[in-house]
């Protein structure tokens, strides 16, 4: 079978078993900040299991984009290696949130495997949790499967759990027995040996226990379960094949491989490992990118980046000598474009921002290999044999300098490498990233999510009013639930309904004013935690108490500023795809009622032509006064009509769609203007780079766009005041030219002056073993003026070694320079080393010409001399 219709029967076979057939979520789980990436089909069922989400479906399938690549999923450096790991795969899954348990698990699992897939039922195993005795009967019971096929194993193997508390439970595995030949050929080889013979192709949890903090196991009132089967690996069984790589997923793209490096696979094991590492790490650089990530120094952006990184190491290795990645991703989009539309719609973006990435890491190589020289070097030195742990792991987390290319150079140089501290140095990042990426569970379970079960969640009234009564259902006091709260109290209030926005979707949360008889509540600010507006509140003066009637009323001018800007920045999504290209995504936005900030994905700076022209459509738009309509529809229906949607953010089933009618739709749940021309004037105020890839703009509206043009109108007349002219751009330029030609006037009277002082700081040279030295002292002078000087010295001196240092401000600079008939024995960048080092500075550069500087100008004098005795004694030579 085809990868295609195994990842098409599975979809088909559980919709015929009434599952609700669902779109894969994105790569990166917007609202989960416990997750790196999404790492298994069940990460965008979280709520519903958690019971914080209900949809209109009990049973599921999903054909889900997983990426284990950083955080506490970790593959990356295993793939290309082994025939089984890989960063991106795709799992298949099938989900029951309630409603069927382990008997029709099971029974679904056979059935699919026996007579759809047809594979042989002799060769099927199945492992289970070592106490779950009813799993063991309904295997035997419903598929015939002998006893001693049905091995128990324990929790670390066949227990499930989501975190530490929360729901949990035992799972079973199904494997296959490939045979003796694929094994280890060890007698003692069975279930659980870590050879291919028996190869796991199908998890079924059975999420039956609550875990509570003591560690007690009660069981849930309504049981589900989460399957997880791996598309690359149960396509190598039903291909016939011992190594994933060798399917139809990735025999497009090693295909590309071969094609552009001229070496075929198959050729030899170093040559196989390379191109099973660029084909794999195509797939997961692809589809991170079409789900609007780009290569960043953190975070999931820095993963990104040592993935290209990795990928471009080995494409070095077969040969390509300057950038590749970028041309062979079209292998990748041709292969799963069709079943995942965003390739196609990213397939320019992602290969420009592979094309970049690339060129930078030749740039960074380059760094590590000097870097690496300069470790050698010190080795050598101090007659040590071995590159430490931890300078091997400086070269790899900050330049992406791979382990394997360390260890060639210290082959060649006759040196070792210490492994072992650098894995230990891995290790160590290792935690740290487990420590930042927490515990899903913990970061989940919060007083929040305690109260929304307690008293529900909160109704939002605040699209159709300011104002409205409500009741105070609970008080938060320092993290801690209260009951009542007195004047001078920082408190959170939530109630049982609110106009008050909630901060999300990049929209500040609403402040204003919360009041009954007995109380007056300021609030300063309002977010979602769990579906409660938390209102961020401080008692102005009374007292009050769970259950008490009050009355919300939203600061209107501030509600009304951050609507005009919210508006507006769909206006500008629309008008930056119109100017700058259709390939402009939106990477992120802030909306407040100061200002609104929007990132996107484009790979240039907006030139002044461009900016002028989104202003003026914007602009035109608002002129238009056009009507901006909500409507609230069904996901799938809102995405067929073309309607802009983030990837990865999360929709409901339900979803809000925000249009300005031939203009601009997308989905949204913040709060817009009645009309366009709500907004009032639209201006820039800046625009550039925030990240490799992504750009920012910042811009302004009405009262704060106007306030901000009169007070540039006001700056551009005191200007024209002070050069007493009506046309001041006009009296600039002169200004300019004037001042440029008496810079030209200035640098001729230096060279002049330097001229002349060359001839009298000439004569201070001494020859020292048959060179002439210079080492002296000009003060006064900048760093350019210095380095003019010393040229002038070197030109008149034919033949020499030279060092001046200047002193300006409290601090001096230094220039060094060797003629180049004594390189081969004296070297510039040696010597300004030393005596800047003498002098309490740095400095460095290359055998003819070297620069530096200090700030410790009573050393500089006695550095100066140093020189002389440095050349006597023959030190700093090559």
């Amino acid at each position: 079978m085809k990868s295609t219709d195994i990842r098409g029967a599975f979809l088909e076979f559980f919709r015929s078993k009434g599952h609700e057939v669902v779109r894969s979520s994105s790569l990166i789980p917007r609202n989960d900040p416990t997750l790196l990436f999404t790492t298994a089909g069940m990460v965008q069922f979280k709520s519903v299991f958690l019971g914080e989400e209900k949809r209109h479906y009990t049973r599921a399938a999903t054909s889900q984009k997983c990426m284990r690549a950083g955080g506490k999923h970790n593959d990356l450096e295993n793939v290309g290696h082994t025939a089984r790991h890989h960063t991106f795969f795709e799992m298949l899954g099938n989900f029951s949130f309630g409603d069927y348990f382990k008997k029709d698990a099971i029974l679904f699992a056979w059935e699919l495997l026996t007579e759809v897939y047809r594979l042989p039922k002799e060769r099927l195993w199945a492992t289970i949790f070592e106490n779950d005795d009813e799993a063991e009967v309904l295997w035997h019971e419903l598929t015939g499967i002998p006893r001693d096929r049905i091995v128990r194993l324990g929790a670390k193997d066949n227990f499930w759990q989501m975190g530490d508390t929360g729901p949990c439970g035992p799972c079973s595995e199904i494997l296959i027995d490939q045979g003796e030949d694929v094994g280890c050929g060890r007698p003692d080889c069975r279930v659980g040996c870590d050879c291919d013979r028996y190869l796991e192709i199908w998890n079924l949890v059975f999420m039956q226990f609550n875990r509570s903090e003591s560690g007690t196991l009660t069981p849930l009132p309504k049981p589900s379960i989460d399957t997880g089967m791996g598309l690359e690996r149960v396509s190598s069984v039903l291909q016939g094949k011992r190594n994933n790589f060798d399917t139809d997923l990735f025999a497009p793209i090693i295909a590309s491989i071969e094609g552009a490096s001229g070496v075929p696979y198959g050729k030899g094991p170093d040559t196989d490992i390379s191109i099973r590492v660029i084909a794999d790490h195509l797939r997961a650089a692809s589809f991170l990118m079409s789900d609007g990530l780009a290569p960043s120094n953190e975070g999931r952006g820095y993963v990104l980046r040592r993935i290209i990184r990795r990928a471009s190491r080995h494409a070095k290795l077969l040969g390509f000598t300057g950038p590749v990645l970028f041309r062979l991703t079209d292998s990748v989009v041709e292969t799963m474009g069709g079943l995942y539309p965003e390739l196609v719609q990213e397939r320019e973006r992602a290969s420009k921002l592979l094309m970049i990435e690339e060129e930078r890491f030749t740039r960074t190589l380059d760094q590590g290999m000097r870097l690496i020289d300069d470790i050698i070097g010190a080795l050598r030195k101090s007659g040590e044999k071995i590159i430490p742990g931890g300078e091997l792991f400086r070269l790899y987390d900050t330049f992406g300098f791979p382990l394997d290319l360390a260890r060639d150079i210290a082959v060649d140089n006759h040196l070792l490498i210490d492994e072992e501290g650098f894995h230990r140095e891995m290790e160590i990042q290792r935690e740290r990233a487990r420590a930042s990426w927490v515990g899903e569970e913990e970061a989940i379970a919060s007083v929040y999510k305690e109260l929304a079960t307690e008293i529900g969640e909160t109704v939002f009234v605040g699209y159709d009013t300011l104002e409205a009564e409500a009741v105070i259902k609970a008080i938060l006091k320092e993290g801690r639930v209260v009951t009542e709260a007195l004047e001078g109290d920082e408190v959170e209030l939530l109630l049982d309904r609110t106009p008050f926005y909630g901060e999300s979707g990049g929209q500040v949360g609403d402040t204003g004013m919360i009041s009954c008889p007995g109380a007056e509540i300021e609030v300063t600010a309002t977010k979602k935690e769990v579906g409660l507006h938390a209102h961020v509140a401080r008692i102005k003066w009374g007292r009050i108490k769970v259950w008490d009637a009050v009355k919300c009323s939203v600061d209107r001018e501030k509600r009304m500023a951050s609507a005009r800007n919210h508006t507006a920045t769909h206006l500008l999504h629309t008008a930056l795809r119109t100017v700058a290209g259709e390939h402009v995504k939106q990477a992120g936005s802030y909306v407040s009622p100061d200002r609104l900030r929007f990132d996107f994905a484009h790979f240039y700076s907006l030139d002044r032509k461009e900016i002028e022209g989104i202003e003026s459509l914007v602009n035109g738009k608002v002129l238009d006064n056009i009507p901006v309509l909500t409507q609230v529809a069904d996901i799938q229906e809102a995405l067929k009509s073309g309607v802009t949607a983030l990837f990865g953010e999360k929709y409901g089933e339900k979803v809000r769609v925000v249009s300005v009618p031939g203009f601009s739709s997308e989905l949204c749940g913040g709060t817009h203007c009645r009309t366009t021309g709500d907004i009032g004037p639209f201006v820039i105020v800046s625009e550039g780079s925030v990240a490799s890839g992504i750009r920012r703009i910042e811009a302004l509206t009405g009262k704060a766009a106007y306030e901000y043009l009169q007070e540039k109108r006001d700056e551009l007349a005191r200007v024209a005041e002070q050069l007493k002219t009506d046309r001041p751009h006009e009296r600039v330029e002169k200004l300019l030219n004037d001042l440029k030609e008496a810079e030209r006037e200035v640098q001729s009277l230096k060279a002049r002056a330097a001229s002349h002082d060359s001839l009298s700081i000439v004569e201070q040279a001494r020859e020292i073993n048959d060179v002439k030295v210079l080492s002296c002292r000009v003060d006064s002078l900048e760093q350019k003026d210095l380095r003019v000087l010393a040229d002038n010295v070197r030109d008149r001196l034919g033949s020499g070694i030279i060092v001046i240092a200047s002193a300006l401000e409290g601090q001096a600079s230094l220039v060094a320079m060797v003629t180049p008939d004594l390189t081969g024995k004296y070297r510039a960048g040696d010597i300004l080393r030393d005596v800047a080092a003498r002098a309490g500075g740095k400095g460095g550069g290359k055998p003819e010409m070297a620069q530096g500087g200090t700030r410790e100008l009573d050393r500089l004098d006695k550095a100066l001399e140093s020189v002389y005795d440095m050349v006597k004694s023959g030190g700093n030579r090559k």
